[in-house]
């Protein structure tokens, strides 16, 4: 048998070697590309890492700093605290004591306040008395004056004067001369005017000197010189003399209101006591009627003037 007819031929077994070659050729550029598919995402790791710690770094050295920052503005803080609480201690401290200083400056103004309204209440007790006194004196010096005037009178009429003269526009009646006054006037008002003319508030005495005043007051309410000032129903005239007359209306006196402690006469003639402060259109004064010459004067004059003066 011919040899050639069995034999391989060469290409047949070289093929194989082949494939297995570029097979193992590819496997190792596999690895190498795996490698370094590897390699770079560990240097992308790497470079990422790196870049991490140093923007950690970063806000570790930005925090430490905020931190720092921070920590000095509350230690500022703190400071300022402390320092506003002693501020407000110490103005805590302060307003009690003006508080105190005031307390004791209140006691002290209500000491001096009552102290002076003691020497005011004083002042006014030592004022009172003395314009009672001299009201009382010089009340003691007309009724003088008038008792002379009067025996003057007498003296006069027993040598035959008659005692009628009476000022212009005051009228003549039993040796007295009236005055009826127009305007409203109170009370008070009325008696300075009346001691103004050299007279004073009419003082009635005899139902016949009403009757003469009845009829020229023209029915107007009039203020006359009777109150009870002093002590509540002890009605007194102007002229001192004892009430020994009287025309009250019928339920008078009553003081209304327990404040009517002046005497009006009415337009009928009746008395009725009114407040002192009411306003009246009318008023009657009275005066002596003088004789055909002058009284003589009286010695005691200037001395009791001059008194009175002084009080």
């Amino acid at each position: 048998m011919d040899e050639n007819q069995y034999s391989v031929p060469e290409e047949f077994f070289e093929f194989p070697r082949k494939r297995c070659c570029r097979r193992g050729l590819q496997l190792v550029l596999l690895g190498l590309l795996t490698v370094a598919l590897w390699a770079g995402l560990l240097t992308l790791l790497l470079l990422w890492h790196w870049d991490t710690l140093k923007n950690v770094k970063q806000l570790e050295v930005a925090a430490a700093q905020n931190v720092s920052r921070i920590a000095k503005e509350l230690h500022r803080h703190q400071s300022d605290r402390t320092a506003q609480k002693s501020q407000a201690a110490l103005m805590s401290q302060t307003v009690h004591e003006l508080q105190a200083e005031q307390k004791q400056l209140k006691s002290q103004g209500s000491e001096l306040s009552s102290t002076l309204d003691r020497l005011q209440e004083d002042l006014s007790s030592v004022k009172s008395q003395n314009l009672n006194e001299k009201h009382t004196a010089l009340d003691s010096l007309g009724r003088l004056k008038e008792e002379v005037a009067k025996l003057w009178m007498e003296i006069q009429a027993s040598k035959g004067s008659a005692c009628n003269t009476c000022p212009e526009q005051w009228v003549n009646f039993q040796q007295k001369c009236y005055y009826f006054g127009k305007g409203p006037k109170q009370w008070i008002q009325a008696r300075f005017s009346c001691e103004d003319l050299e007279g004073r508030l009419v003082s009635i005495h005899s139902q016949e000197e009403q009757d003469f005043l009845t009829k020229h007051a023209n029915k107007e309410d009039s203020w006359i010189g009777l109150r009870d000032l002093d002590i509540e129903g002890e009605f007194i005239w102007t002229d001192g003399r004892p009430v020994d007359y009287s025309n009250w209306q019928p339920g008078e006196p009553n003081n209304a209101d327990q404040g009517e402690h002046c005497v009006m006469m009415l337009g009928s003639g009746g008395w009725n006591d009114a407040f002192c402060r009411s306003q009246l259109d009318a008023w009657v004064c009275e005066q002596l009627a003088a004789c055909g010459s002058a009284p003589p004067s009286d010695p005691t004059d200037d001395s009791v003037d001059a008194g009175s003066a002084s009080l």
